[in-house]
């Protein structure tokens, strides 16, 4: 395991510790007058998914969180796509600053909002990200929760001799940076082994569509256009 999945491991871990201790305790007993057997199981998952989910047979919700997600959102430059950081900065929560600290706490409170959202029946297959979620998120905001989540991760992290870091990121707007890219450009993206080089033949607002020569037919890849970079 490197160095840098280790410590994102970590963090994760943390970050289920602020889930349990911070925003389920005091919610629990609400979830369970609506269903009295419900339980919480928090994991880090060894990918990038990050998600919750319940399963009715067990009655346990599931909280996973992706180490390649937080390794992600420890940068600026890889935490440009996140639907958190839009959150942060569109509806202004920690005063809309983006920063890894923020981005971690956010995210424990916006997977907390979908089991909170689900326990309430509001929750529907196609409906997601709707009105009641967000109430809920707000209020999570609003009533301080969100603040002690990101206390409490920051004095883990502090007892475990990591830093997560406060300084806001500086992040261009998505749209501009769709601007610096042409149809017709020559770009590569990714690292090492699994860099791809290839030709933008399509600039959306927040992606570009880039074409990569390969037999027996080209592959088509939707990058963000944060990650691209120009082929010398």
């Amino acid at each position: 395991m490197s160095n840098s999945t280790h410590t994102s491991k970590t963090i994760g871990t943390l970050m289920c510790h602020a889930t349990r201790n911070i925003l389920w305790q005091p919610a629990r007993d609400w979830v369970r007058e609506r269903n009295s057997r419900a339980g919480l199981v928090l994991r880090v998952g060894s990918g990038q998914a990050t998600y919750h989910r319940y399963d009715p047979r067990t009655k346990q919700h599931l909280i996973n969180y992706g180490v390649r997600m937080i390794a992600a959102k420890r940068q600026p430059e890889t935490a440009q796509g996140w639907l958190s950081t839009r959150e942060i900065r569109e509806r202004g929560y920690f005063d809309g600053e983006v920063s890894e600290l923020n981005l971690l706490a956010h995210t424990c409170c916006h997977e907390f909002a979908h089991l909170l959202q689900y326990s309430a029946g509001q929750r529907r297959y196609g409906s997601v990200h709707n009105r009641h979620f967000y109430e809920v998120l707000d209020q999570l905001h609003a009533s301080g929760a969100a603040d002690a989540t990101r206390q409490f991760l920051k004095e883990q992290a502090n007892k475990a001799e990591l830093v997560l870091s406060r300084d806001v990121f500086e992040m261009r707007s998505p749209r501009l940076q769709s601007r610096r890219w042409q149809v017709g450009e020559h770009v590569r993206f990714g690292t090492g082994p699994k860099q791809q080089q290839g030709k933008i033949i399509r600039v959306n607002r927040k992606t570009c569509t880039v074409e990569i020569s390969h037999q027996p037919r080209n592959l088509l890849y939707r990058v963000p256009c944060d990650l691209l970079k120009p082929l010398d």
